[in-house]
């Protein structure tokens, strides 16, 4: 890694994450349905939903017993829908990762359930996420901004999935369960190619929701169930449709994503729920919508089998292996509101953040760097950034010319193994 130019200079940026979310989150896109956003953070007031369904006392007994066999609180679920077998996936070192389920009915048909029995079931496994950002700004000086999303419940000691845009910026992270009790919660880790992060509270005896074994093995139009907290006020909040579509390539934020497509109503608010099948498995997280006047019924998840991979990593290593990454994150400035907002005095496609773990740090590459090209193709947008980086391997080399104070620099950076 090299680069032929001093490290350092001065500059103003706004926190990780935040330029992006600001500009692009609260715009709706009437125009496109193939471009969706993120399902926007929401102000919360933390208001749980505290009504839970009616079981009977045989199927009390009966999911009780499991769950003690299991070890586990997620094998209630499994019990209370008819589980055919529950297989608990761990670590070398024998900590659960995760668990996934396959079910069916003694003939081996696949058993289908109300929406209401599946709601009652998983209903404690989604969680609340609200979120406090501090941000900078030359003429307002600091200022917090509050968002709110959804989690779902991974283990039975506190780890927590949901979206990476949910939590990306935040200096606070606070998590409420279904009865109501809030804790603070720990970003274990996140990966903004997936939309995924991973959350830990100080908690033991929760309900775990159960990953479908295969979600590949989804079909187009069976049943989808969303839970999640829309509005940042509504927790426990369910909707349900179908599975529309399946492998959806959809770029959001930059980063293109292999999503589900569902019809179940996504609101802001909903980003980092459960989308569940009939039978009570998680088939996705939500993360996505499109809006606009004339757009109804277009929702995104990201699909187990997706979930799975990414969140065993973070909860294993801290990040996901394998991976290549610049480590940076950007923000478009084309207008002089944009420039006045966050501090620039050019316009062009400018990094607002440099993870500290990346190549692109160690190649000197700072917040206030404006992208001029990379391997020569001139950089306009951050999905002409999206398009050069998105298929970078171990051992490749990015060649970047950056403008600082000014002036011309290229950057030549030798991509290893990503561990943020």
């Amino acid at each position: 890694m090299s680069a032929n130019y001093p490290n350092q200079g001065n500059y103003r940026s706004s926190q990780p994450g935040m330029p992006t979310q600001a500009m692009t989150q609260t715009r709706p896109q009437p125009q496109y349905i193939s471009q969706p956003q993120y399902v926007n953070q929401q102000p919360s007031n933390n208001g749980g939903n505290k009504n839970s369904g009616k079981t009977s006392l045989s199927t009390i007994l009966i999911s009780a017993l499991l769950a003690l066999l299991l070890g586990l609180g997620g094998g209630f679920l499994g019990a209370k829908l008819g589980s055919k077998g529950t297989t608990v996936v761990t670590s070398e070192d024998g900590k659960v990762i995760f668990q996934e389920i396959e079910r069916s009915t003694d003939n081996g048909s696949q058993a289908s359930y109300a929406v209401e029995d599946v709601a009652a079931a998983v209903a404690d496994s989604v969680v609340e996420i609200t979120t406090e950002i501090v941000s900078t700004n030359s003429f307002l000086g600091q200022y917090i901004s509050q968002g709110a999303g959804s989690g779902v419940i991974f283990t039975t000691d506190g780890y927590i999935i949901t979206n990476h845009h949910v939590i990306d910026g935040a200096s606070k992270v606070n998590v409420t369960l279904r009865n109501g009790t809030s804790y603070s919660a720990k970003v274990i880790g996140d990966d903004a190619k997936t939309d995924l992060a991973l959350l830990k509270i100080e908690a033991t005896g929760l309900t775990p929701a159960i990953l479908v074994a295969d979600s590949d093995q989804l079909k187009v139009g069976q049943t989808a169930i969303a839970i999640g907290n829309p509005l940042g006020q509504l927790g426990g909040t369910v909707t349900s449709g179908i599975v529309s579509a399946l492998g959806r390539e959809i770029e959001i934020g930059g980063e293109t994503m292999t999503l589900l497509q569902t019809s179940a109503a996504i609101n802001p608010g909903n980003s980092g729920g459960g989308l569940f099948d009939d039978k009570g498995s998680l088939i996705g997280i939500v993360n996505a919508k499109s809006s606009g006047s004339d757009i109804e019924g277009l929702g995104f998840a990201i699909p187990a089998n997706t979930v799975k991979k990414v969140i065993g990593d973070l909860m294993e290593y801290g990040y996901v292996k394998g991976r290549a990454n610049l480590g940076l994150t950007y923000v478009t400035i084309n207008s002089l509101a944009a420039a006045w907002l966050y501090g620039y005095d050019d316009y062009g496609v400018f990094i607002s953040n440099v993870d500290m773990r990346s190549d692109a740090y160690a190649a000197g590459l700072q917040a206030g760097d404006m992208i001029v090209s990379i391997n020569g193709v001139q950089i306009e947008s951050e999905s002409d950034i999206q398009a050069q980086t998105k298929n970078l391997q171990i051992g490749d080399t990015v060649s970047m010319v950056i403008r600082r104070k000014g002036q011309d620099y290229q950057v030549d950076i030798t991509m290893t193994e990503y561990k943020g």
